[in-house]
């Protein structure tokens, strides 16, 4: 599964009022597991920003004059986004100020969450943690992700943040290396090791069963992966078939 964690940095606060974005950020996460096959732009805005948006991401217009216009990264924006579910935290300021740039070029244009599955972290975060504070330094904070870099907002840098919290959020980063084959046969090889003790022993092998409290926690975990993936969670469907089995 291909998903994109995406923000933007903007002129200012509504895209109804012609503001305009300045900066985007992409991290690829690919089956759960982050890539660094990012995408960073910076945006030539065509128009003045607003002194408030430059406190929070210090970004002025002289700054960004020689950069791309949007009509110039937009095939590039697409070609990388194609395909993938997008990570937002607050998606419709994203979305709208996105749609409102691809509007600009086509008035046909189809809306991105049209066309992307959507997550938005924050929405996620609340029910999660209800009645807390779920901003993304807030986020950061709980989940003990390090954002001392973030003096200031950037897309990148909060696109990155955002990643690690979503992953923690939703039960971790994948380690690839765990199923590499050198780790397999050294697996492989310890238990036929652990086998022949036992037997040559002439004992038999002794069976742990998870009490009630295990297996709550282990059902628990299930459906928040299934929430997580769209209830794509494999192993909540392998296990009615494994017990009707054992039967």
């Amino acid at each position: 599964m291909r998903q994109i964690v995406l923000d933007t940095e903007t002129t200012g606060l509504e895209p109804g009022r012609d503001h305009r974005i300045l900066e985007i950020g992409c991290v690829e996460i690919l089956n759960r597991r982050i890539t660094r096959n990012n995408l960073h732009l910076y945006i030539n805005p065509e128009r003045e920003v607003d002194p408030g948006a430059a406190e929070v991401h210090g970004l002025t217009l002289d700054q960004l004059l020689d950069k791309p216009k949007f009509h110039e990264i937009a095939d590039e924006l697409r070609a990388y986004l194609d395909d993938a579910e997008l990570i937002i935290h607050n998606a419709p300021f994203d979305l709208g100020f996105l749609n409102a740039e691809f509007a600009r070029l086509d008035d046909d244009a189809t809306a991105l969450e049209e066309r992307h599955s959507i997550i938005d972290t924050l929405i996620d975060a609340r029910k999660r943690y209800p009645g807390q504070r779920n901003s993304l330094d807030a986020l950061c904070k709980r989940f003990e992700i390090d954002n001392s870099a973030r003096e200031l907002h950037g897309a990148l840098l909060d696109a990155e943040l955002l990643a690690d919290v979503y992953l923690a959020m939703t039960g971790g980063q994948i380690d690839i290396g765990l199923g590499s084959e050198a780790h397999a046969a050294d697996g492989l090889q310890t238990a036929v090791s652990v086998a022949q003790k036992i037997q040559a022993a002439g004992k038999r092998p002794r069976i742990c069963q998870a009490d009630a409290a295990e297996l709550a926690e282990h059902e628990r975990y299930l459906q928040m992966l299934a929430e997580s993936s769209h209830n794509n969670c494999l192993w909540l469907e392998l296990e009615p078939q494994a017990a009707a089995q054992a039967q």
